[in-house]
């Protein structure tokens, strides 16, 4: 079987904070949960895994490329989602849609605007004045509308209410259903 993701032997030494010896795949069709305690360096993985921070050593590989030296070509192939915003909160779902029509080479207009229609989001609304779950939904549209083959997310159900938490997970698990798409959490 295929990994869509293989990170082995990932340490990261920070003052007072260690990542040592990380080792996992993640096969075509799976979702892999990361879980640990506040502190315990999930959110270093997936910042190492994405090449935002320099890690000491170990490899990484993105659907068997080098997530350093193919990243360009990587990048194009994930939806990412982070607890830190990567967008303006003076940015609305359209502005959104212009910026990211110009990113991605497989941006999805319609997609994405049928994501903004079904989470309720209103488009013309600034994303500053979006509750933290609708925040959370427009991150989840952006992630969704390049057609990704790997969702990397750090606490995509983070502020959303029970009905929308499970909306998400439906679409996660409609996403994978092809065997060939990942989801790493």
């Amino acid at each position: 079987m295929e990994n869509n993701l293989e990170v082995k032997n990932l340490c990261k030494k920070y003052n007072g904070f260690e990542l040592k010896d990380i080792n996992l795949e993640l096969p075509k069709g799976m979702i892999m949960g990361l879980i640990g305690e506040n502190g315990a360096g999930k959110t270093t993985t997936i910042k190492a895994i994405l090449n935002m921070i320099n890690r000491d050593s170990g490899k990484i590989a993105i659907f068997g490329l080098d997530n350093i030296k193919d990243g360009k070509q990587i990048k194009e192939d994930i939806g990412v989602v982070l607890d830190d915003s990567f967008l303006s909160e003076y940015l609305n779902p359209i502005d959104i849609n212009i910026i990211m029509k110009n990113i991605y080479k497989n941006w999805d207009e319609k997609l994405y605007f049928k994501y903004i229609e079904d989470f309720k989001l209103p488009k013309e609304k600034m994303s500053k004045e979006y509750s933290s779950g609708m925040k959370m939904k427009l991150k989840i549209a952006v992630a969704l509308a390049h057609h990704p083959k790997l969702l990397i997310l750090d606490e995509p159900t983070s502020g959303l209410d029970p009905v929308a938490r499970n909306e998400i997970l439906d679409i996660f698990q409609e996403f994978i259903q092809d065997e060939e798409h990942g989801i790493f959490v």
